[in-house]
């Protein structure tokens, strides 16, 4: 109540051209200015009276007072005044826009509004999250999950931000599918689109033309996302199983495709593998073959989205693998199973979510990839390149991106059924309340071999590309002239001095300082929604729970092209006007990075023992104690996965928000694209060069203070053990 007040009668209502934390708007005329007053002052004034009845659900409340909490009444209360509360705010907003009533009844029925309303601020965004929470503790009160407020709220929460941030655009974006080039509507037209030849077509098989686009999407992206599930596997096994000298330089490795811009390394590979790359001339030379553009095309794309994609999927997986009991896997042998058939029948079986849920990623992302297929997809197109051609060519076509949209959203949801039919209703639970005191096995001798050396060749083709591409930062002209020079460095990120002291002359630095604080507020966002939805999605039961896991992954079924426009068409106008500001860009950052963090929590929780929740709650502690003593501190890879994850996608994001940064909030990676279409692409690979190293140290940072999940027995003598439990 306090908080809605303070929204309703203190803050502006809408939002400020200015900075609102800078308070200057304190000074410019409020709280009197229409501009700048809260809802109640242009209610006193006669202003703006379609707020006035919004009094009524914040008074509602005050009747509590008067009423027992045991009384039915004192939950129905609450939900009256939360879900009245919402349907005026919302109501007001979307029925009344910048010409007055946005609806042609509206006017014929209340008659000419001559008045208008601009996009919402602070205020309305402190009443609607009172509203909220009002109607999620009347539905605690009626009994709704045991009366537990704390995942009743939690529900409420993350319901309302993805209908908001990701239902609501995608919706808006799906209409236009509809749409015909006269302003109306057609089924027939969208059938026609949807069943077309180019989406569809068999030629490649009848008759040696090419297949449809949802074909070639589908083929790629069950490849790829089988292959990185493998790869993702052989480095997580590596890294927490084996005593590999380079563990650690394989950790390092499986992270760098992640934090790189995917065109610069579709560059990379264009100059070794292409025409006139130096692995294929080479080959050319030593063979005394004719050298071909073979990269183009499916080959191409299956190794850059190999090379990408294959760190998500190591990301899941290691704390999977860490998280399988080493006590099930000493009893095995104990029954005098051989390390192959622990390995096979225990270990592997154990550690199904994470491959099913790394499988998932993998499959969505090589399907909403785009950067890769628009440098090496030659003639192997694919839906997402349909997408950004139909939004950014020159046909400027929404309903076909749209219908698009929807053979992906086919796709990825059968992918997301495919996967929970795989798992089943098993139970893949590990780590229990009780002490493990167990070691894993070693690995079977043949598979250590066999991973050893696909982790080898990996290395080794992973630090040929960055070699590359680390070279050609120092490049003067690329092809051309082969000298080694600073200047696209001193160009992009140049200093100096004035009478001023300090100043960032380079060309780069206004994007490179905003890429990096928009990125460091909207990780930790990301991995708190996403954990949080991972918590309701393994320990909850609620009606709708198998929707609301599927509105979770939505986003990332979409390309981020269509996500950016969806951004634009929704939030470009009132009640939600954020186009050209930061929080529109953060907002798209935390909903279209948000599954990993699902996903990798749903992976690594499914393992705990639901007792440990149980003896919690048994020992006095509410829902939200149990969760940040019991269940994060266990999370601790999930939470790695999902900030280093969120983290980089910010830094290195390209279609979304090619369509959101604005002269004010540019990014690095929309500065890069710049640089690439001036055909500057030292100053480009320069700059990628220098954010590699800056997210690398970034991710570092995060492993230190979040820290590794110990169960087990670990390096050190008995005589380290004993002085550790002499220690307390």
């Amino acid at each position: 109540m306090i908080v809605g007040w303070i929204g309703y009668a203190v803050l502006p209502w809408y939002g400020l051209e200015a900075n609102f934390f800078s308070l200057s708007w304190l000074f410019d005329g409020y709280p009197f200015d229409a501009g700048l007053a809260p809802a109640l002052f242009l209610v006193l004034q006669g202003k703006k009276l379609w707020l006035a009845p919004m009094l009524v659900p914040l008074l509602l409340p005050l009747l509590i007072g008067r009423s027992k909490k045991q009384d039915p009444r004192f939950g129905w209360l609450l939900i009256s005044a939360g879900a009245m509360g919402l349907f005026l705010l919302f109501a007001q907003g979307y029925g009344i826009g910048l010409r007055g009533w946005n609806f042609a009844w509206a006017a014929e029925a209340f008659g000419p509004l001559g008045d208008r309303q601009f996009g919402m601020g602070y205020g309305a965004m402190l009443v609607a999250g009172a509203f909220l929470f009002l109607l999620t503790l009347g539905i605690a009160a009626r009994g709704a999950v045991g009366g537990d407020v704390f995942v009743v709220s939690t529900i409420g929460f993350v319901v309302a931000v993805v209908a908001l941030f990701i239902f609501l655009p995608i919706l808006q974006m799906l209409a236009s599918a509809l749409a015909t080039e006269d302003g109306g509507y057609s089924l027939t037209a969208f059938l026609g689109k949807l069943f077309s030849n180019r989406i569809w077509g068999l030629g490649c098989i009848t008759s040696g033309t090419r297949c449809g686009v949802a074909w070639n999407s589908l083929f790629l992206a069950v490849l790829v996302g089988f292959i990185t599930t493998l790869l993702g596997l052989v480095f997580a096994l590596i890294a927490t199983r084996t005593d590999v000298r380079y563990r650690k330089l394989l950790r390092a490795l499986t992270v760098l495709p992640v934090i790189t811009p995917p065109f610069v390394i579709g560059l990379a590979i264009i100059l070794l593998f292409g025409l006139s790359g130096a692995v294929t001339q080479g080959f050319s030379w030593l063979f005394d073959i004719q050298a071909t553009r073979w990269v183009y095309g499916l080959p191409g794309l299956i190794i850059a989205q190999t090379l990408a994609f294959t760190p998500i999927a190591f990301l899941v997986l290691i704390g999977v693998v860490e998280g399988v009991s080493p006590s099930m896997e000493e009893a095995a042998q104990t029954l005098r199973a051989n390390r192959w058939q622990t390995f096979r029948t225990v270990s592997l079986p154990l550690m199904r979510p994470g491959l099913a849920n790394a499988f998932l990623l993998g499959f969505i992302e090589s399907m909403a990839d785009f950067g890769n297929p628009l440098v090496l997809g030659g003639n192997f197109d694919v839906l997402s390149t349909e997408v950004f051609f139909a939004i950014v060519g020159a046909q400027y076509d929404q309903s076909q991106a749209a219908v698009l949209a929807i053979v992906l959203l086919i796709f990825t949801l059968s992918a997301f059924y495919a996967q929970r039919f795989w798992l089943g209703k098993k139970s893949y639970t590990t780590v229990a309340g009780k002490g493990d005191a167990g070691v894993h096995p070693p690995l079977p001798r043949g598979l250590t071999i066999v991973i050893s050396s696909v982790a080898t060749f990996w290395i080794g083709v992973t630090v040929l590309v960055y070699a590359t591409i680390f070279y050609g930062s120092f490049v003067k002209l690329w092809g051309v002239d082969t000298s080694l020079t600073f200047d696209h460095y001193i160009q992009a990120f140049a200093m100096g001095w004035n009478e001023f002291g300090l100043h960032l002359k380079g060309s780069a630095w206004a994007s490179f300082w905003t890429t990096i604080w928009i990125a460091l507020v909207s990780a930790p966002l990301t991995a708190s929604i996403g954990l949080l939805t991972a918590y309701l999605l393994v320990r909850q039961r609620f009606a709708g729970k198998n929707a609301f896991e599927f509105g979770t992954m939505l986003s990332f079924a979409i390309p981020g092209t269509v996500i950016g426009v969806a951004y634009v068409i929704a939030f470009n106008v009132p009640p939600i006007e954020l186009t050209g500001t930061a929080l529109i860009l953060i907002l798209s950052f935390i909903f279209r990075n948000m599954p990993v963090g699902v996903r990798a929590g749903v992976a690594s929780m499914s393992q705990l023992d639901k007792s440990l929740d149980e003896s919690s709650l048994t020992l006095g502690a509410n829902s939200f104690q149990t969760f940040i003593r019991i269940i994060l501190p266990l999370l601790r890879p999930a939470i790695l996965a999902a900030l280093a994850y969120s983290f980089v996608r910010a830094m290195t994001a390209i279609s979304a928000v090619i369509f959101l940064v604005s002269a004010r909030y540019d990014l690095s990676t929309s500065y890069i694209i710049g640089r690439v279409e001036n055909n500057e692409y030292g100053i480009a690979i320069a700059y990628s060069t220098a954010l590699i190293f800056v997210m690398l140290a970034v991710i570092g940072l995060m492993q230190l203070l979040v820290g590794s999940r110990n169960i087990g027995r670990r390096e050190g003598g008995p005589d380290k053990q004993v002085q550790i439990l002499g220690g307390g």
